[in-house]
């Protein structure tokens, strides 16, 4: 959980300084939002009792051609 609060702080600086046009706007909150929502996912799922192996697998699936890196880090894709 605390690495989501991380993203969403991130995701909200980065938009705040974003000077692109209206449409880039708003694809890139959307983008952190599916960044966020993998990574609520993620956290729900090893909740549950899954172990780490499997939640990542989920989390790298799900975050395939949207973040940098297998774990769907705060740095996304351009």
């Amino acid at each position: 959980m605390k690495h989501l609060l991380s993203l969403v702080l991130a995701a909200t600086a980065l938009v705040a300084q974003a000077k692109e046009d209206p449409a880039h706007r708003k694809a890139l909150i959307e983008q952190h939002k599916a960044i966020a929502a993998a990574h609520e996912a993620a956290a729900q799922c090893l909740a549950s009792g899954k172990d780490e192996e499997a939640c990542h697998a989920e989390l790298a699936k799900a975050c395939k051609g949207l973040a940098i890196g297998k774990l769907c880090g705060a740095r996304h894709k351009h």
